[in-house]
């Protein structure tokens, strides 16, 4: 009797394991929340040029992105590294290095953000259909690949995915916090983050779409535009 009592608590705890959620929605929701009224307006704004604009701007958002990568990277080595102020050093030299890095090599990091890019968005998708949470990355290679491999062919694609991916989410983020701070909505806001998995995911896409959409019209009607 002790021997299948003890086989019902180990599969308990497997499937409590197993159902463990990988997506950090909480973390998300937290950030969104910490959020005043004056960043909220800042994240929309800046994300609605990224949005309809990025095409213009990209080598900037790319040295951006490349940088806050590097200080990321930088920060979590040096904090393994022993040693005063070694995760703010190595913050700067990561940032400083990819930064400066992304500027001759261009083109691939335009690459590598847009396999990024589709990596996300399969990786939204994934988790908006309610498929197993452990294996998101699987879906995240999809994408990563799908990617890459048209940022690699096609250029333009990649310019116009990564940014309006970015500008989107900027977007979100931005639209969150304001209808959470206002108190009418911030309820009702709070249950469909928390409690919808499709909800994140759609206020995701629907802003990314029409941004290739303007983004596309925009540069085929740009006869000075050049990568």
């Amino acid at each position: 009797m002790d021997f299948l009592t003890v086989l019902a608590q180990t599969a308990e705890v497997t499937d409590h394991t197993a159902t463990e959620a990988v997506v950090p929605i909480d973390l998300i929701w937290e950030y969104v929340t910490s959020l005043n009224y004056l960043e909220a307006v800042t994240f929309v704004s800046f994300g609605a040029v990224c949005l309809m604009y990025g095409w213009r701007v990209f080598k900037i958002l790319v040295v951006i992105s490349f940088g806050l990568l590097g200080l990321t990277l930088g920060a979590v080595l040096g904090d393994r590294i022993q040693g005063n102020n070694s995760q703010l050093w190595g913050g700067f030299i990561g940032l400083g290095l990819l930064a400066g890095f992304s500027i001759p090599l261009m083109r691939y990091a335009v690459s590598v953000l847009g396999a990024i890019a589709g990596g996300v968005l399969t990786s939204a998708l994934w988790y908006a259909f309610g498929l197993t949470e452990q294996y998101i990355w699987a879906g995240a290679l999809i994408g990563m690949i799908a990617g890459g491999m048209v940022s690699f062919i096609v250029f333009r694609i990649a310019v116009m995915l990564f940014s309006s991916l970015g500008g989107s989410s900027l977007i979100v983020i931005g639209l969150l916090a304001l209808l959470y701070l206002y108190q009418p909505t911030s309820t009702a806001i709070k249950e469909l983050v928390l409690g919808r998995r499709w909800f994140l995911t759609a206020a995701l896409l629907i802003p990314t779409t029409i941004g290739l959409i303007v983004q596309n019209k925009f540069i085929k009607a740009s006869k000075e535009w050049r990568v």
